[in-house]
């Protein structure tokens, strides 16, 4: 089928479905999906975007500390029989509304094997029955991207379920699981079933067409042709702005300011070149004011979504290619003017081509400005911040807050993890118009992000995607990104967008946020730019975050060692409380005789020094020997105890030690006759004491 055929077939199937606009049916919804400008006016059939998961049921309170508590698996509303038939309800809305975006995910066996069915205006007969996966990722209902898995690199049983398709209904809707497998043991559901289901519920007044099989199959051609347009080559072919192609030297500017009444951005292209090109796209910051007012200000990597190095993807909004090229859908209309800015806050020259194209666009009483926000927590600590009080473990952190009358529609992370271990078990928290109990709250950020199982597989969507999962489980970049179309949340009075910053090991990390919305004249947002955080050098490795220096009382910890090499499978940061220093230790396991971990550290001075380390004793630590600058240090140390983790400090002799990088080292020299199997070594940390 040629692309002009589709286009045509689009645009005739759309001029038949407006015809009912007065009413919301799937033809009216599918159109808005695919309508760049529906998001721009805020709506006109007034609905409050709302989500059922399978969240912690403990969360209840922000002051308690069960808020982060972290069991979102098989929760449900509650257990129905029907039929003689076990059904777990997911989902229970009072009408008019729409389920607009579905995700699950599972673990166990037989959790996938189950039957959904979705029953709609109080019918007994489900309008929607099958097996779980055919459902939400086959072709039961739609093909993809409507009805996809991500990542399609990562094995099926661990991927995330996304079916975008929308679900109408006039009076309600009820949605049920039926799994035979599941039941309550040792305190747990077990196997385990994640969800999270967005939905509009519309004001009563607003009439919805309920869903139907009769209705699916009469709009087979529609959808299929919805999910098709949602996956084609965008091209803008209206009257463009063409920026000069300019080298920006070090705090330059290049600056487009226009007047076109009843116009919109709605397509912005650059390709950056510069010596140090990753940090060119952190420190380059495109800011656009419409109509006197700036509602963007963002670094043009994180716009696109990319962060800070190229990583291609492709979806309704951005596109990034390998060569640097990114592109952006966005639709951004304004009355009178508008003013695009590009600044470079770097330390290089910054060469910029960079175009922008406009249409046609009518303003109205409903119209809205596009915005985007950016800040980062830059080396944050994911626990117990000695600098704060009472700072404990998980808390949240928040994308923006906006104040006025708008419409959020999506957001995006970039995290530099310095640990082998999951940085994201955080469910996002969204409160509209001044709730006290958020209408969306999750079961993970990768589930929010629409994946699964913390999986570095990337993949990109029309409204979702991981460019990079570098960092998931391994020091590294991730990039995340979720996109809103029928999913959008409109706010009347205010919103706020937070996540729980719940990683598994208590480090530091950088974690950068982006917020998109749309939102009336007269708005307020509390992120402001942030000019010296863009100037910070990025990390592109753990030492960036975490550098191997002995600090001014002689000691690093062990986790801060920088490692270069090791034999066997994992040398990590592990966390508990068992009495190491910063409750972590720097953890090598699964070691054979023989191999050997080498280590830096720097030193700020010249000197002869009294070492000491403390290290720990467990059943399965093996025998070792320590060395600096490969001269063995101290006496060979057997690290089994019987009964329980022991840290233990001893002495290791004294050294001369120069200024600058030095070399440890730990060697597997054997096992203790009493031991489990393991071999493994805990470094708490290293002391050194100057001497005369």
């Amino acid at each position: 089928m040629s692309r002009f055929f589709i286009l045509i077939s689009i645009v005739f199937l759309f001029i038949l479905s407006s015809c009912n606009k007065n009413i919301v049916t799937l033809e009216t919804l599918l159109n808005e999906m695919v309508n760049k400008s529906s998001l721009t006016y805020f709506p006109e059939k007034s609905y409050k975007l709302r989500q059922f998961s399978s969240y912690d049921r403990k969360s209840i309170l922000p002051e308690n500390k069960d808020w982060w508590a972290n069991a979102d698996y098989t929760q449900f509303i509650r257990e129905e029989e029907n039929e003689g038939r076990r059904e777990f309800v997911l989902f229970d809305a009072e009408g008019p509304g729409a389920i607009v975006r579905y995700w699950m995910t599972f673990a166990g066996d037989g959790a996938s094997d189950g039957t959904l069915r979705i029953y709609i205006d109080n019918e007994e007969k489900a309008v929607i029955e099958g097996n779980v996966l055919e459902i939400l990722s086959g072709e039961i209902l739609a093909s993809g991207p409507l009805a996809s898995s991500v990542s399609p690199e990562t094995e099926y049983e661990r991927r995330g379920h996304n079916l975008y398709l929308p679900i109408p209904y006039s009076q309600n809707c009820k949605i049920t699981y039926q799994c035979d497998v599941v039941k309550y043991e040792n305190n747990r559901w077990r196997p385990s079933i994640y969800y999270n289901i967005n939905y509009r519920t519309y004001e009563n007044k607003v009439e919805v067409e309920s869903f139907s099989n009769e209705i699916l199959k009469k709009n087979k051609e529609l959808i299929n042709l919805t999910g098709l347009e949602l996956l084609k080559e965008q091209t803008v072919n209206l009257k463009q702005e063409l920026f000069d192609v300019k080298t920006l030297a070090p705090l330059d500017e290049l600056v487009l300011q226009t007047q076109k009444n009843g116009q919109a951005v709605n397509y912005i292209k650059i390709l950056l070149e510069s010596e140090n090109k990753e940090q060119a796209l952190r420190s380059t910051i495109m800011s656009i004011s419409f109509d006197g007012t700036e509602t963007i200000w963002v670094p043009v990597g994180e716009f696109f979504g990319t962060g800070y190095q190229i990583f291609p993807s492709k979806t309704w909004y951005t596109k990034v290619e390998e060569n640097g090229l990114m592109e952006s859908f966005w639709l951004m209309p304004f009355k009178n003017d508008v003013k695009i800015k590009f600044a470079n806050y770097g330390n290089d020259e910054v060469k910029i081509d960079a175009k922008v194209s406009f249409e046609d666009y009518k303003w109205r009483n409903s119209s809205m400005y596009f915005g985007a926000s950016w800040h980062e927590h830059n080396q944050i600590h994911t626990a117990k911040d000695p600098a704060l009080e009472n700072h404990e473990w998980h808390f949240d952190v928040n994308y923006v807050d906006v104040k006025g009358q708008g419409v959020y529609v999506g957001d995006a992370l970039t995290v530099f993890n310095t640990v082998d271990a999951w940085w994201g078990e955080g469910d996002e928290k969204i409160f509209v118009d001044g709730e006290s109990f958020p209408s969306c709250i999750g079961t993970g950020t990768e589930d929010y992000y629409g994946y699964a199982w913390c999986r570095p597989e990337k993949f990109t969507h029309p409204f979702i995607a991981q460019p990079s999962g570098a960092g998931n489980f391994h020091p590294g970049m991730t990039v995340n990104l979720r996109y809103r179309s029928l999913d959008a949340m409109p706010f009347q009075n205010e919103l706020s967008s937070n996540i729980e910053l719940w990683h598994w090991v208590k480090t530091k990390m950088n974690f950068a946020m982006t917020a998109f919305w749309y939102a009336k004249p007269g708005f307020q947002i509390n992120v402001k730019p942030d000019i010296e955080n863009v100037k910070l050098p990025v990390a592109l490795k753990r030492s960036d975050i975490y550098e191997p220096i002995v600090d001014e009382t002689g000691k690093i910890e062990g986790e801060h060692l920088e490692v270069i090499s090791f034999d066997s499978v994992i040398a990590n940061t592990q966390s508990g409380n068992f009495g190491w220093s910063g409750e972590s230790q720097l953890w090598w396991r699964n070691a054979e005789i023989g191999d050997e971990l080498i280590a830096k550290f720097l030193l700020n001075e010249t000197g002869k020094f009294l070492i000491s380390t403390q290290l720990t004793k467990a059943v399965d630590y093996g025998i070792i020997q320590l060395s600096i600058n490969g001269i063995p240090v101290g006496k060979k140390l057997n690290c089994f105890n019987e009964t329980e983790v022991t840290p233990f400090e001893v002495e290791l002799g004294t050294m001369i030690l120069s200024e600058g990088e030095n070399i440890f080292s730990i060697k597997i020299l054997g096992t203790d006759k009493l031991a489990k199997p393991g071999n493994m070594v805990g470094i708490d940390y290293l002391k050194f004491e100057k001497t005369d």
